[in-house]
């Protein structure tokens, strides 16, 4: 049932039942096979920006679409590794699976943010998202996938998926060795409100992973330096009349 099994062509969005993402004991391959390469690189990036931390990740080993949904094998791994494996085109081994909760204000904006000068993602524009780490992991071995979306958007922006009502759907989409996870999330403030929002959370936090926001309307993907994932959702969502504001 591995490798890239019954999952549509990529750059195909599609509506998934559940995820189910299984941690396994070990290295991953990825990491074993590069050790060395990873290790370089590492010295690399960290001379070019010393704000860098190697934290631990949780990084997919292979990802597959079963009954409608995602069945996942993962290995604990880093960020270094990270960075050298996304850097490959196409890694030897592994999927990077990234979970985002995107937050639509009451007139319809998709309020969306910018990477600060410190991250690996510098100027980068997205709605929230990350690696999985430490923080998602379940006793019984399975990675809360769905819960570090919300994770992510209060660390990130000071939004809270409580305050939301999330749609019911959840989406996926496949690109190459990425594979992406959505669900928008419907806030019950105008998007200058959420603005305000996301600019008071970063002026409190004392290390801010963003260092703008912005509410956008169209589906322009010539406005920002966009990241991977936000280049599908745009056109996505302001594509579905039923997203528009009335």
């Amino acid at each position: 049932m591995w490798g890239h099994a019954g999952l549509p062509a990529d750059g195909q969005v599609f509506a998934i039942s559940g995820i189910d993402m299984r941690l396994e004991p070990g290295r991953h391959s990825f990491e074993e096979a590069e050790e060395a390469a990873i290790a370089e690189n590492w010295e690399r990036e960290i001379a070019a920006n010393p704000a860098l931390f190697n934290g631990p990740i949780v990084l997919q080993e292979e990802i597959a679409l079963l009954g409608g949904a995602v069945q996942a094998r993962a290995r604990m791994s880093n960020f270094a590794t990270l960075l050298w494996w996304r850097k490959q085109t196409p890694p030897r081994s592994g999927r990077m699976l990234v979970a985002s909760a995107v937050p639509i204000s009451s007139d319809g904006a998709a309020i969306a943010i910018r990477m600060a000068s410190h991250t690996a993602n510098a100027g980068m524009v997205y709605f929230a998202a990350g690696s999985l780490d430490t923080s998602d992991l379940r006793t019984d071995g399975t990675v809360d996938v769905l819960g570090s979306m919300g994770r992510e958007m209060v660390e990130e922006t000071g939004l809270r998926v409580e305050d939301a009502t999330a749609d019911p759907v959840v989406y996926a989409v496949s690109s190459g060795n990425w594979f992406y996870l959505f669900r928008l999330h419907r806030f019950p403030w105008t998007a200058a409100e959420m603005c305000r929002r996301v600019e008071a959370h970063m002026v409190a936090d004392p290390d801010p992973e963003i260092d703008a926001v912005y509410p956008l309307t169209s589906a322009d993907l010539g406005l920002h330096r966009y990241d991977r994932l936000a280049r599908i959702i745009l056109p996505f969502f302001f594509g579905d009349e039923t997203n528009k504001a009335g």
